[in-house]
């Protein structure tokens, strides 16, 4: 073993550069690959974390335009909603549908308080609103049914809009001013990626303060029932049959009603993200496969350069399997060695990533996406995929120890 190691060695240090240079080869693969894994789950968990506390058994509804003639009307009718159209979702509908609420809202409304002043949306919204939506609660409360029986003039910040209106005090049981009407801070709310977030007053509330009658922008409810992707497409093809029939539109009008199923957009993003998933594993395996390239090249030429070597060697007895042996070897050292290297490279290169862009953001003021998370890689991969390498390189030695092996003594002798 003593020798074997002592052979090896001696071999390498007289092919230092090509060594060197394979050696790099193989490192670099490792490297690349554990790189745009580490990348590419970065972005992935971004996508995720986007939607993390999302209901994804939830639906949107929104109106539009007819895109069809109905019952000799024309098309390009505008579709509007209203409260009845939300108690009829959620009587036809009973058996899949638990909670269901609406929003409408009142555009650029200007909040004040002393000297600060902010140009906002108003939405008002019903109490299930943080069941349906990706909002936590970080401080006071949310709106609840006595506010919506009475009526109340409270109003629920987005922690970014709380700091801007109230640099330098506590908002809590504050009152605002909104263009002539005065509104009470009862809590503060929070969520993951804010594109221009709202505040939000009591539905009816907004209803009777600016004028807004029976009229909702649109109508939100959680599903059950709904497990795969042709029932969630089954329920969508009832749902605009019901809502066709009392809004006088045809039941296969994809214009008329738009219907936002997150359910089907989350199962459309993990298909994407298996995608890159899967583009990246293959860009790292031929990065991977340059490197047993290099392997494989360096072994069939030291196998070349050491023809008359082997033939002496088994002219003096030496067995094939010695030979076999000793080239092999070879091989799974510079692998092992420099594929090594390459892995903990890769590795602290992720960890750096995720250092110093572990949780990276767009954040624009009152618009905020997280577009880089944890780009990481799990060890356990790392050490996989540097094993992979490993035997891939020891097989690309093994070709080359072949014809070696099977070189007849008198031919290698006779080599220059």
């Amino acid at each position: 073993m003593i020798d074997l190691i002592q052979e090896i060695y001696g071999t390498i240090q007289r092919n230092k550069l090509r060594t060197v240079l394979t050696g790099f080869s193989v490192a670099w693969g490792i490297f690349m690959l554990i790189v745009l894994l580490g990348a590419g789950n970065g972005l992935i968990n971004a996508f995720e974390g986007q939607t993390r506390d999302m209901k994804m058994n939830s639906m949107k509804i929104y109106p539009g335009y007819t895109s069809k003639p109905y019952n000799g009307l024309n098309e390009g009718r505008s579709i509007s909603l209203d409260d009845t159209d939300r108690e009829l979702t959620a009587t036809a509908f009973s058996k899949n549908i638990i909670t269901t609420g609406a929003t409408i809202s009142k555009g650029s409304v200007y909040l004040n308080f002393e000297k600060e002043n902010v140009s906002i949306s108003l939405d008002g919204v019903f109490p299930s609103y943080p069941e349906l939506e990706a909002i936590k609660i970080k401080k006071g409360r949310f709106i609840n049914e006595r506010d919506m029986k009475e009526r109340r003039k409270v109003i629920v910040l987005h922690e970014k809009t709380a700091k801007q209106l109230f640099p330098k005090s506590q908002p809590l049981g504050k009152y605002l001013n909104a263009q002539g009407v005065s509104y009470q801070v009862v809590g503060i709310y929070t969520d993951q990626n804010s594109f221009s977030p709202s505040a939000l007053i009591p539905f009816t509330t907004l209803q009777v303060v600016y004028n807004k009658g029976d009229s909702i922008d649109n109508i939100t409810f959680t599903t059950r029932g709904l497990t795969s992707e042709a029932e969630n497409e089954l329920f969508e093809k009832d749902y605009r049959q019901v809502m066709g029939s009392k809004k006088m539109f045809a039941a296969d009008d994809d214009g008329a009603i738009w219907i936002w199923n997150r359910f089907t957009q989350y199962l459309q993003q993990q298909a994407a993200n298996q995608t890159l998933h899967i583009a990246i594993w293959v860009i790292g395996i031929f990065t991977l496969l340059s490197g047993i390239v290099g392997v494989s090249n360096i072994m069939l030429i030291t196998v070349r350069e050491r023809t008359h070597e082997f033939g002496i060697r088994k002219a003096l007895g030496a067995k094939p399997s010695s030979i076999l042996w000793l080239i092999i070897s070879e091989s799974v050292v510079i692998t092992t060695f420099f594929g090594y290297i390459g892995m903990v490279a890769g590795i602290a290169v992720t960890e750096y990533m995720n250092k110093v862009a572990g949780t990276q953001t767009m954040d624009a003021g009152l618009f905020s996406v997280t577009v880089f998370e944890n780009p990481t890689v799990d060890i356990h991969i790392a050490i996989q995929a540097t094993l992979t390498l490993i035997i891939a390189g020891t097989l690309a030695g093994l070709f080359p120890a072949r014809k070696a092996v099977r070189i007849r003594p008198i031919e290698a002798l006779r080599a220059d």
